[in-house]
């Protein structure tokens, strides 16, 4: 019997706009895997080659000025408190998803430790602040700890990853914006006397560290959309659309914080749009902002014979020669330093194509 030329024309249109990749989706994971071990012990070893400093012994907090604005030491406050739930943020996350993920929770472990030191020196810009007193430091600090737990907003680890990723990021600028303003490079007239050295110096202490920590969630971020483009796609998308900064539910007079980033110009929507979400797309090879939302309105999602879901409009959001070029340079700098260390003559870490590079494409 001949089908129907309407059903052959609809099986025609869902057809992937690119083959198959030859991968299963457990060789995926191993690979992702393999990658993120990697690039932590790669992570480990620069982190402290390079930035093994101490909140107590790295800064002149005797020099730290004493008469900055209350919207300033507002800000100092909030800073602070959204770093006051670190336990919560690495716990969440290590046991509800990456337990099982060597890289990740090794990783995890990390990233708290040196979070731990960015709430030990934001602490010290309030006790040396003096805007405070030493007691009402400890009963806010206890009022935060005896606070409900924070949750993830997300309860599976792809979301979570690029929640992360944007996360970071924002947390890096944040602290940029507050050390030009200590630096007495703000725009705006009212911050011109908020000039401190000691606070400018903090600051970009712990946005480089953001900035590390950023950019390991990115490679991650790229290992997923390189061997999973669709589902990370979709999971990016959302995050996006419903991204809040962690804890705001749970601080204390967050909605003053709020205010007082927004007034200083430090975090707002025109900083999460151009400052924010625009870096992290391009550095995930994804198209400009509003093709990408585009493509992903228009997608249409078909399953490989491996059973998983590829999006027939996949190639249009990503560039994805770009993407496995980026790809390839982490493995560069993995397999460095495997070759420096000696992993590389026991069980080298190589870079496997997805098949779905550019040459695939144009068969």
């Amino acid at each position: 019997m001949k089908a129907d030329a309407t059903i052959l024309k609809e099986i025609y249109e869902q057809r992937p706009s690119a083959p198959i990749g030859l991968l299963s989706r457990d060789e995926k994971d191993r690979l992702i895997e393999r990658g993120v071990v990697g690039l932590y012990r790669w992570y480990l070893a620069r982190s402290q080659a390079t930035r093994n400093w101490n909140p107590d012994k790295s800064f002149n907090w005797r020099a730290f000025r004493t008469d900055h604005s209350p919207e300033l030491n507002y800000i100092l406050e909030g800073f602070y408190a959204v770093e006051q739930y670190v336990p919560d943020y690495v716990s969440k996350m290590l046991y509800g998803f990456v337990r099982k993920s060597h890289g990740r929770s090794q990783f995890q472990i990390r990233w708290g430790s040196e979070e731990q030191k960015h709430t030990d020196g934001w602490l010290n810009t309030l006790l040396f602040s003096r805007f405070r007193s030493f007691q009402w430091i400890e009963d806010y600090k206890q009022i935060m700890r005896d606070a409900p737990e924070w949750y993830l907003p997300w309860d599976d680890a792809h979301h979570m990853l690029f929640y992360t990723v944007i996360q970071e990021r924002a947390t890096q600028i944040n602290y940029l914006n507050m050390a030009a303003i200590a630096g007495g490079k703000s725009d705006k007239p009212e911050l011109a006397n908020e000039v401190d050295p000691v606070l400018e110096q903090v600051c970009l202490t712990i946005a480089t560290d953001e900035a590390a920590h950023y950019n390991f969630f990115l490679e991650v971020a790229r290992l997923m959309f390189y061997y999973y483009p669709a589902q990370s796609l979709e999971a990016l998308m959302d995050v996006i659309k419903h991204f809040a900064m962690p804890a705001g539910d749970i601080i204390p007079n967050f909605k003053r914080f709020e205010e007082a980033v927004a007034n200083a110009g430090i975090f707002y929507p025109r900083v999460y749009v151009h400052d924010i979400l625009q870096p992290v797309l391009r550095n995930l090879s994804v198209h400009d902002r509003k093709a990408f939302t585009y493509g992903v309105r228009r997608s249409r999602m078909v399953p490989d014979p491996d059973g998983n879901m590829r999006d027939t409009s996949l190639f249009d959001t990503i560039n994805y020669g770009a993407l496995q070029q980026a790809v390839k340079r982490l493995y560069g700098r993995i397999e460095k330093h495997e070759q420096e260390v000696g992993f590389a003559d026991i069980d080298a870490t190589c870079f496997v194509p997805s098949g779905l590079d550019a040459d695939s494409l144009s068969n």
